[in-house]
């Protein structure tokens, strides 16, 4: 007998396919068929008339590396219909684990929100192991990311790696991959990815293009220098032939307003040579990120305890100001959403307001933050552009990723005023850019957010609705389905969720956690 009959709802089975009145039904964790199944015997049947059925959503880009761990539930995630995750992101990651733990896990203060979480791993399967031990509701594949290879091979010193050095890094780099490893990351403005030259991120994608893996890129800079930035990943690309994904394409600042279209250009003309390129967007006029970012990379060099200790220097803290008087943004952009512990009563307000309050000046503000608390004082800066936003949302190559954290707002990982895309992303963009006149069509929206970061993630059997797939389903109400999250009150969670499937189990009904766990951690053959 089928498990589960879901009836009369509109399936966008995450193709791209036109949407068509239809039946699903799931059996043993598997969709068993879909089309007119009336009169199908069925031991429970989910009336989804007025509703739309897609596959769950596959979040291609996440920083769910360890709250994972501290809440397995996901609940800002599968609340919103996500039923698969990518960890390992923008070269931040949990493994390999170098000698200095403490030092790793310092370089990694934006993933670490809850002190709780103990790192008992020291590579890819330790850290698969754990998540698995763990038993999340959503499924997880994972990148390895460059900042722990770099500083198990070469440490933290702003260096070229040596040739020893590289062997080393790709050496561990494949040990991953071949352990099932969807991929790797860079993020080239975290150090010590940062120091980075070409040659090191080339062996990084050759290691990926020799075994099919996708190479993600947080780029060198996607302020002033955007379009260069693009270029060395797509040259990179050409020359090593990895399946290559730009992280969160975008323009910081207004100055930079309309580069995003450049960038484009850029990328077509890159996939038409035959480059596999294409990147991830979020529906969104502002970013997230640690403070300490906004360092230039000599200043975060040794680490974060040398980072900390150099701005004590009054010297260095001017060299810092004076190379901020021409910063893309404004420090009124600038809004501090997390600071360990909850310290102080600068959570939620922006650098400009707290320097105001002060009497002293924002460049001051930003050196004191990070001088006290490093890595842990997370950001959010808007100043974007809506018109890069929707020429990226829009693009044919565009694929959805929150560029989020799964959260619980009644645990540690929920605190401060994160921003709203770990609770909202999907939902808005349904809300916001499906529903708008003229925005995306039903069809393409779900195929951006299923089958196609998938693909690109390397996940079959996952991101459609056919039979034979796996039973990760969306069920929502297209008039009602929107994000309640925002910039001042993000713990919220989105309306018109009817129904979230993890491998054919209910885990999310009526916009309610159930508290099944049923995810899978996904290793890549």
């Amino acid at each position: 007998m089928t498990d589960l009959l879901i009836t009369g709802g509109t399936v966008a089975d995450g193709t791209g396919a036109a949407p068509r009145r239809a039946d699903v039904a799931v059996a043993d964790g598997r969709v068993e068929a879909v089309g007119d199944l009336a009169g199908r015997p069925a031991a429970r049947t989910l009336d989804a008339a007025g509703h739309v059925v897609t596959p769950g959503f596959v979040d291609v880009h996440t920083h769910s590396d360890l709250t994972l761990l501290s809440e397995p539930r996901a609940h800002s995630a599968v609340r919103q219909g996500v039923t698969t995750v990518v960890v390992g992101n923008c070269g931040l990651g949990v493994t390999p684990v170098a000698a200095d733990r403490e030092a790793l896990r310092a370089a990694a203060g934006y993933l670490d929100l809850d002190p709780a979480v103990r790192w008992d791993w020291s590579d890819l399967p330790g850290y698969l192991g754990a998540l698995g031990a763990a038993r999340p509701s959503v499924n997880v594949a994972a990148l390895v990311a460059h900042i722990p290879l770099r500083a198990a091979a070469a440490g933290f010193g702003d260096r070229p790696a040596g040739a020893a050095e590289l062997d080393r890094m790709r050496g561990l780099l494949d040990d991953a991959l071949a352990a099932g490893a969807a991929g790797v990351s860079t993020g080239l403005v975290y150090a010590p990815a940062c120091y980075a030259r070409e040659d090191e991120l080339e062996t990084l994608g050759r290691a990926a293009a020799a075994r099919g893996r996708l190479f993600a890129w947080h780029v060198r800079d996607y302020a002033d220098g955007l379009l260069g930035s693009v270029r060395q990943a797509l040259r990179v690309a050409a020359s090593t032939g990895c399946r290559t994904q730009i992280s969160h394409l975008v323009a910081v600042g207004r100055r930079n307003h309309g580069s995003v279209a450049r960038a484009l250009e850029l990328i077509d003309d890159a996939r038409a040579a035959g480059v596999d390129v294409a990147f991830d967007i979020y529906p969104y006029l502002a970013g997230n990120a640690p403070l300490s970012q906004l360092l230039p990379a000599w200043a975060q060099e040794g680490g974060e305890g040398p980072m900390r200790e150099r701005l004590a220097d009054r010297a260095v803290r001017a060299r810092i100001a004076a190379g901020w008087r021409d910063m893309p943004h404004s420090w009124d952009d600038i809004t501090v959403s997390r600071v360990p512990d909850g310290a102080g009563d600068v959570t939620g307000r922006t650098v400009a307001a707290i320097a105001r309050g002060a009497g002293t000046d924002p460049r001051e503000v930003a050196l004191d933050l990070t001088a006290a608390y490093g890595n842990g004082v997370q950001m959010v800066a808007g100043g974007r552009s809506e018109r890069d936003l929707l020429d990226a949302l829009t693009h044919p190559a565009a694929v959805v990723g929150s560029d989020g954290q799964a959260l619980d707002p009644d645990g540690p990982t929920g605190r401060g005023v994160p921003h709203p895309r770990s609770y909202g992303c999907y939902p808005r963009l349904f809300a916001e850019y499906v529903r708008r006149p003229g925005g995306l069509g039903l069809a393409e929206a779900v195929r951006k957010c299923t089958s196609a970061p998938a693909e690109r993630a390397g996940l079959t059997g996952r991101g459609v609705l056919r039979p034979g797939a796996v039973a990760d389903i969306a069920v929502f109400d297209p008039a009602r389905i929107a994000d309640r999250a925002t910039f001042t009150a993000p713990q919220q969670y989105p309306d018109g969720i009817r129904a979230v499937l993890v491998g054919g189990r209910p885990v999310v009904e009526d916009g309610a956690h159930g508290g099944a766990r049923p995810g899978e951690i996904l290793r890549i053959p």
